[in-house]
Formats: structure tokens, sequence, C-alpha cells
């Protein structure tokens, strides 16, 4: 897949917890951006004093790529007070182009995966990239015998950004399993499926199998590492244990 660079156009935002907000952009070629759910992009712009920089987003969208390449692009950007990037965002209005490149990234469902479970564990918007994935795991569960945990770590409810979008694919696929992770405060009316604590503390409950078990691990660095190191720990090969690790820029 050829990396390219090309403009993209605002076409709708909302806030998806505090300090996250959910932008839709269209490719302002009139290209398509056919990617692979787990890859990101990258947008490009400058500091106030000219320098060029970047930084790197998941990609959001949810797109069922047996049909088409799909026209939207869909990202999930952290609000840092004082960052470069939250300016360029804050400063955009609906109509208005940014440029970007992409797509990036390994980070994602492979074909050739004969497991009986994944254990997707994500924190923050660490979880994006598992929301693209939702029509291919739909797929593949209408095909074959698998089962998926998804493990969400956030600090309270307010911040399990696109967590409608993961129960109702819950609600839809008895295999899919959504765990949401509440280091801070549980919901006023917990559902079954949420616990308290660090996602890496509760993926023991979820007996990690050497034999049948691939895990993505994104988000935090250090719940990347802690849950690399228990599912290494609990027998699984490294192979099986795919890792992407966000780190905040200003």
């Amino acid at each position: 897949m050829a990396i390219v660079h090309f403009p993209l156009r605002l076409v709708s935002s909302r806030m998806l917890a505090p300090s996250v907000r959910h932008l839709a952009f269209a490719r302002d070629d009139g290209q398509p951006l056919d990617f692979i759910p787990g890859q990101f992009v990258q947008v490009h712009f400058n500091y106030p004093d000219g320098t060029p920089t970047k930084r790197s987003y998941s990609l959001a969208t949810m797109h069922d790529h047996a049909m088409a390449p799909g026209e939207s692009v869909e990202i999930a950007v952290s609000y840092v007070a004082g960052g470069a990037a939250t300016a360029l965002f804050e400063a955009l209005d609906e109509g208005q182009q940014i440029q970007a490149s992409g797509p990036y990234g390994r980070f994602c469902l492979m074909p050739a995966d004969t497991n009986r479970r994944y254990l997707l564990i994500g924190t923050g918007t660490g979880v994006t990239p598992y929301r693209a994935m939702l029509p291919t795991l739909h797929a593949l569960m209408a095909t074959r015998d698998l089962e998926v945990v998804l493990l969400f770590g956030a600090r309270t409810p307010e911040e399990l950004i696109y967590g409608e979008d993961f129960r109702a694919f819950a609600e839809g696929h008895p295999g899919f399993r959504f765990v949401p992770c509440y280091s801070r405060e549980m919901p006023r009316d917990p559902h079954p499926d949420d616990r308290r604590g660090y996602v890496q503390d509760v993926l023991a409950e979820f007996a990690p199998d050497a034999d049948g078990d691939i895990a993505y691990l994104c988000g935090n660095p250090n719940m990347v590492d802690a849950a690399f190191e228990a599912l290494k720990t609990a027998g699984l090969p490294v192979p099986h244990i795919r890792r992407e690790k966000y780190v905040s820029s200003k």
C-alpha cells in the first residue's frame, strides 16, 4: 500500500470525553483512503516559528473494506494544554483543510491468524484502532469460531471513548466481550462486564492462553509494558503479542 500525501477537509467533529475529540474528515483530492484497520495517518503542520512537525493518529473509521475503499477519515485527538497539535485542531472549522499522509503501520489483524481468541487491550485513545477493526472482526466471527475480549482502561466513565460502539457490537456478537476497566470511578449503574482497576490487573481473570490467544496492546506505555510482561509470563509467544505505544507530545 503506497504512502501518499493528501489534503483532508474537516466534515464534522464531536467531543468523546472531556479532553478527546472525534474528527471526521474527507480526502479533499477526490480519492478514497484505502487502509487496513489498525493503521494510522500522520498530520503535517508547522510550529509557530515555522518549523515543520507531524503527529500520528490511528484511524477510527468503521468501514467494510470488502465493499470498496472508504471516503471518510476519522481520528480521535487528545487535547493537551499548550500543545501545538491541540492549537491546530482547536482552530480548525468545518470545511477547512489540513495536510496528512499515510497510511502507516502494521498494528493490524493478520489474515493468516488461526487463533481461537483475540485479547484486545487498550487505554485512552489507544482503543481507536479497535473501533476500526470491528467490521473485520464481524466478518471473521461469521466465518470461523473466534472469540474476542476487548479490555479498555479508562479513569472514569466520562473517559470511555467509543464505549457505545463497543457495547453495541458486543450486544450483537455473543463471542465479543467488552470489558471497561475503571481505575478511579465506576459507573453509577455498572454493567456486569465493568471492572474496577487497571487493565493489566484485570487481564488475569481472562486466563491468557499460550496456545489459543493473540493479544494486541495499544495505549499508555506503562500499561503496554506491564501487560506484555503478564502475557509473556502466561506463556504467549512474543510474535503473538502485538504492540503500539501512544506517547503524547507537545
